[in-house]
This record gives structure tokens, sequence and C-alpha cells, in this order.
């Protein structure tokens, strides 16, 4: 089984998603948008170039979104989207990355369970998590 985020978004996939593969170093896998789909001739002209399916790979991470018919995008509640990395440095870039226009939540910074912990909302309205945790340290040794 595999799990996977699906983000909506209200016309702004695309931008969204060119930022999040900078940021997370990975690869738009696919990126399917209204114009020249079948769909093309179905829609109202009003969905322009909405995206209608697009899927980012980064490591062995999979991250999927599309934008919303007009009039229908809902912002994200009760979810946010966890990054875990294991380098303190890395998890500064990637909060600092997605920090662009974003509100923050709970600023980066060490916490008891990780060397660095930060919460924010991106400007596309994406809420995000940053999650560096401690080494494990094995309490029989």
């Amino acid at each position: 089984m595999q799990l996977n985020a699906y983000l909506n978004f209200d016309g702004r996939c695309a931008e969204a998603f060119a930022l999040y593969a900078r940021v997370l170093d990975g690869k738009l896998d696919l990126v399917q948008a209204t114009p020249g789909s079948p769909m093309a001739e179905h829609v109202p002209p009003d969905w322009g170039d909405r995206v209608l399916h697009v899927c980012l790979t980064a490591g062995n991470a999979v991250l999927m979104g599309s934008d919303c018919p007009p009039g229908q995008f809902q912002p994200a509640q009760g979810m946010q989207v966890n990054i875990g990395v294991e380098d303190v440095a890395e998890a500064e870039r990637i909060f600092g990355a997605l920090s662009d226009g974003a509100t923050i939540l709970m600023p980066l910074a060490e916490t008891f369970w990780a060397q660095r912990f930060g919460m924010l909302v991106d400007r596309f309205g994406t809420p995000w998590m940053v999650n560096c945790l401690r080494p494990c340290t094995d309490a029989a040794a």
C-alpha cells in the first residue's frame, strides 16, 4: 500500500509544484493541464490552463495535486504535509524556501524531540511541518 498527499489549488497548482520540485529536489513526473487534454472541449473557458493532475517524486515520496474547478476550492484544514529530514541544514534550507510569503505557525527551532521543527502555511495555502528528529540512541548500549 502507498499513501500519498493530494493537494488542491485555486488555479496556482503549476506555480506551487514548480516551487515544491525545487525545494524538495524532486522531479515532476506528470503535469496535465486542461488545454491540450481530452477535457479541453468540455470545460468552460474560465478554467484557463488549470492543472488536471500533477505528480512530484522526491526520493521515495510522491506528492500529487491539481487545481479545483473555478469556485470549488476549499483551503486545507485539519492536515499538514510533513517533511522529515536527517540534516539540520537541510531542514533550515527547506523551511526557509517555503517561508517566502508564508504564514509561520511555529518558527523552525530545536524542540525536545527534534533538532529542528517548524510549521507554516505557504503562500499557496499548503500547511507544512518540517521535522529533523534527534538521532536515536540505543539505551541498552
